[in-house]
């Protein structure tokens, strides 16, 4: 079987996984790894850099052979896998990487510019709410790891912020969702999640969200909210009372307990 590097497909997000034309390729725990370094820095790299990245407690002999060792048990047919070119290694230019695609996906939605409807859809939050490689524990796999978390939760705020502003207040709330599940102790995607509540004039919703945020925070943290998150929710509950009868009571005790 004849392939091109634009056959080839490596998923990183919640799992490894390599394909080719579609079917996933078995791959050994060595040649697995440098896939998965090459693909997370998307550039030409020495190869005696990435033998010591990988293998950092042997000697660099040892290192440079365990990475020739790696090469060298790729599949046969995934050799176009892997770009050498004197003493540089890379990935080859035309294989996909989901990871990629998803850090792009959330530089355009924190740019607030170029946004399209896909970068607003139920996929790119689902590709925004996956985890880089669960099961790896390589340090250079923890710090992007960490990195792309940070970096997705600010994008589901952003998204959440976008189709808010667009009206869209049911995908705004699941992106405003998909935000605090990435990060629960978080103040910022409670903040955009209870503005999407309260644009849509669920005043009720936007409380809740406020209580159950200051029951995590005093469980986890011992500490309250800020003044900022809960005048934005106790203004809310104001505006929302009926100024006569025992409706407008109601409300008043309502905002009275979100302050205290």
């Amino acid at each position: 079987m004849s392939l091109s590097s634009g056959d080839f497909q490596v998923r990183l997000l919640n799992g490894f996984e390599l394909s080719a034309q579609g079917r996933a390729v078995p791959m050994k725990s060595g040649p697995q790894r440098l896939v998965i370094f090459l693909a997370l820095c998307r550039r030409p790299l020495p190869r005696n850099y990435v033998a010591g990245a990988l293998w950092p407690d042997v000697p660099s002999d040892r290192a440079s052979a365990n990475l020739r060792s790696s090469i060298w048990r790729l599949p046969p047919h995934c050799r176009p896998l892997i770009d050498l070119r004197a003493h540089l290694i890379s990935l080859a230019a035309g294989v996909s990487v989901d990871y990629a695609g998803a850090v792009a996906l959330a530089h355009r939605l924190l740019g607030h510019a170029g946004i399209s409807e896909a970068d607003l859809s139920r996929r790119a939050r689902s590709e925004l709410s996956s985890e880089l490689l669960p099961a790896c524990y390589d340090e250079w796999v923890l710090i992007e790891r960490e990195r792309f978390r940070q970096l997705r939760v600010h994008a589901l705020e952003a998204q959440c912020e976008q189709l808010t502003m667009r009206g869209r207040y049911g995908e705004a709330i699941d992106a405003g969702m998909a935000a605090v599940c990435v990060e629960p102790l978080r103040e910022s995607p409670h903040r955009v999640l209870i503005r999407a509540h309260l644009a849509e004039g669920n005043t009720t919703e936007a409380r809740r969200q406020f209580e159950l945020y200051r029951r995590v925070l005093r469980d986890e943290l011992g500490v309250e909210p800020s003044d900022g998150l809960r005048d934005l929710t106790v203004a809310a509950a104001r505006r929302s009372r009926i100024p006569r009868g025992p409706r407008a009571a109601a409300g008043s005790g309502l905002a009275g307990r979100i302050a205290m």
